[in-house]
This record gives C-alpha cells, structure tokens and sequence, in this order.
C-alpha cells in the first residue's frame, strides 16, 4: 500500500538548528553505540540537512549504514556507501572507511550464508582499501594496519574462506 501525497506531507521532516549539531551527533554516536543504526542514521541525516558538508556526521552516517550490511529491519533510507564515501573530503579517511565498508560487506555476507568467495573477494577489496589508506596514514595512525591484519587473520584462519579464494596475483603484503 503506497502513502499517499496528504500523507505524506504530514509527514515532513522538520530540521534542526546550526547550535544543535554538536548534541546531535553525541547521540548519533551513541546510538551507533548501543546497536541502534537506524537511529544514528536518522540523526545524521538531520545533521546534514542542516549542515550538509559536516564531515563527522558524515563518517557516522557511513558506519551507521554499515553497521546495517546484513540486518533485516526498518531502514531510514537507502544510501550507497559509494556515494558516500565519495563526499568524503580526507584522502586517508575516505580510503580507510572504504576497507571498513568491503570488510563488513565481507562478514555481512558470510553471516547471511552467501558464497565464501564472495566474502574473500570483499576482504580483498577491503585489504586494498586499506593499503591505500596506510601510504598516506598520518604519523602515528595505525587504524588501517590493525584492520588490515584483522582481515588477514580471518582469510587465514578459517579453512573455508583459504579454500574460496580465487587466487588472483594480488600480493597483500606490507
């Protein structure tokens, strides 16, 4: 049953004020928090319309949506992490977040029982992302190495991912 246009309208998002986005996205990342994505993703999205260039709330908005990969429920709205990420100003950050999007749509899409190869693939796809990340990482940030050996322990700890690799002669060392 579609919502009709009367019902819809009653329905209009109202917006939050410039002084209240530092409160806002305290509670978005507590929501991200205590489990409760769609929330935080809500929450972002008022961010955004209010400030649509806000960084934080964009990196929140790009977990929040992947804190999602995998779950069935309500959803506040589709989005491509794609796009997303694109709007990510920092080289390093935009590069990371990528890895960490490839890597939950790796873990995303074992727990949902699809095809370990498919899996692999987006460990690799995160492991790359990552790699680009550590060439430009700042002094001292390790967060795309510790993701990276995550990833890499995962492939060779479990038999069935080892087995589901399609072997291609992509080196993923240091």
């Amino acid at each position: 049953m579609a919502i009709d246009e009367e019902v819809k309208a009653s329905f209009e998002v109202k917006r939050i004020s410039p002084e209240g986005i530092p409160r806002a996205i305290e509670k978005a990342d507590r929501y991200r928090l205590l489990n409760e994505p769609s929330d935080a993703e809500s929450i972002c999205l008022d961010i955004l319309a209010t400030d649509p260039d806000n960084q934080r709330a964009l990196i929140i908005l790009i977990l929040a949506v992947s804190d999602q990969f995998g779950q069935r429920g309500f959803h506040v709205q589709r989005h491509d992490p794609k796009e997303l990420l694109a709007r990510v100003r920092d080289d390093y950050e935009r590069a990371y977040y990528s890895g960490v999007v490839h890597e939950r749509r790796a873990k995303a899409t074992r727990s949902r029982g699809g095809h370990d190869f498919a899996a692999v693939d987006w460990f690799h796809k995160a492991m790359k992302s990552y790699e680009e990340a550590m060439a430009i990482r700042p002094p001292g940030n390790d967060d795309a190495v510790l993701r990276w050996n995550t990833c890499a322990r995962i492939i060779l700890h479990n038999r069935a991912l080892q087995d589901s690799d399609p072997g291609d002669d992509q080196p993923y060392g240091d």
